[in-house]
């Protein structure tokens, strides 16, 4: 201990110093501070150890992949002050209810490292789920890369939207059908073109998307149509054998870029979201802005799921999270792609029901049902 009495009234001070003051660690205030015991020590070293444990754990990246629920949006609502869905040439009507895009959320993939804490979360939440990361992302593709392809995803998703929705409510959308090329082995591949327009199949016109599936539909798999194409400014007749389609069904085996010429002009307004699984939604929201009725009724329907052109709903992925992104923004019913049953059987939260969709007009028909309070035949994803 350090002598802080002055030095001029310490030399008057005749007492002698006691040789053991500086080791006790005791004071001139009190009795000397008790020895710290063994088990206190331990317990000391194993907080300092499971502090550094923690800190290792929160920086440590891992080759893992985790997804959670992520933000929901309604289609009819706004953002930012603007509707989230826009609609120019034709009227529009308010509705009471809610359709909610859902989405997930995640961290692990190219420029988002997942951390060990992050994987611990996915797999203690039964909302999340953690994967090696190649299971999720392609392998030597960057952030800008995967952000790039998500935007012109969502981007595909918009138009197939508007397409399907405007179809189901009975408008005219021609489009000029472009070969974007062929698929391999396919009789097409050695006659038809990139650039090459289709106009006619059999003799029968091919003024819009719609009419090439619907005379596709009347063709077996082998038979030989005529399609008849401009290229160059030259109309040109070719033969082509037909393949098979994956699913069933015809193809003529070219890959087909339509350019549509939309007879309401349609924007959506929303950022921060990539990919393709919000269009079942975008043009369920679409069909509810254009009809006068109120069709969900002051209910929250969720739901994702791809759409094509045709009104077509396909299979998405993070099903699981999604419900739960959906039933925490207070949604009570659920709109699944059929081909996900198989991941949402024994997997719906509290609190939600799921209708199972394959088709533009079945989820209209489940919403209009949902909204009229008529539910009882709806279908549902079941175990096989």
């Amino acid at each position: 201990m350090l002598d802080e009495t002055p030095a001029d009234d310490s030399a008057d001070d005749p007492r002698p110093r006691d040789p053991e003051e500086h080791d006790t660690g005791g004071t001139d205030d009190g009795p000397p501070a008790p020895r710290p015991t063994p088990r206190a020590v331990v317990q000391s070293f194993g907080m300092l150890a499971a502090s550094v444990l923690v800190g290792v754990l929160a920086v440590m990246p891992a080759p893992y992949a985790v997804n959670g629920p992520g933000p929901t949006a309604d289609v009819l609502g706004e953002v930012d002050g603007d509707p989230l869905i826009e609609v120019e040439g034709a009227p529009t009507y308010p509705s009471t209810g809610e359709l909610r895009l859902t989405t997930i959320s995640g961290v692990g993939g190219p420029g988002y490292p997942a951390y060990l804490l992050d994987v611990l979360r996915g797999w203690l939440s039964p909302s999340s789920v953690a994967r090696p990361a190649e299971d999720v992302y392609p392998q030597g593709v960057s952030r800008k890369e995967i952000d790039e392809s998500n935007a012109g995803l969502m981007v595909s998703s918009q138009e197939n939207a508007t397409v399907a929705a405007l179809t189901e409510l009975g408008y005219d959308v021609p489009a000029t059908l472009v070969v974007a090329g062929t698929v391999e082995g396919a009789d097409a591949a050695d006659k038809l073109e990139e650039g090459d327009v289709l106009t006619a199949m059999d003799g029968v016109p091919l003024p819009d998307y719609q009419s090439l599936v619907s005379r596709l539909a009347e063709v077996e798999p082998g038979d030989t149509v005529t399609l008849t194409v401009t290229r160059h400014s030259r109309t040109v007749d070719v033969p082509v054998v037909t393949g098979e389609r994956e699913g069933g069904g015809a193809q003529i085996g070219v890959f087909v870029d339509p350019s549509f010429e939309m007879p309401v002009d349609v924007s959506i307004n929303i950022e921060g979201i990539g990919g393709p699984s919000a269009g079942t939604m975008f043009a369920l929201g679409l069909v509810d802005l254009l009809t006068p009725e109120d069709e969900a009724a002051g209910q929250v329907i969720a739901g994702t799921g791809t759409i094509d052109v045709t009104g077509a709903v396909g299979p998405i992925g993070g099903i699981r999270q999604k419900l739960a992104g959906a039933v925490r923004d207070g949604a009570s019913w659920f709109l699944a792609p059929e081909d996900n049953c198989d991941e949402v059987v024994g997997h719906v939260p509290d609190g939600l029901r799921v209708v199972s969709v394959g088709t533009l007009s079945e989820a209209r028909e489940a919403m209009v049902a949902i909204g009229a309070g008529e539910t009882q035949d709806l279908p549902t994803c079941t175990a096989d």
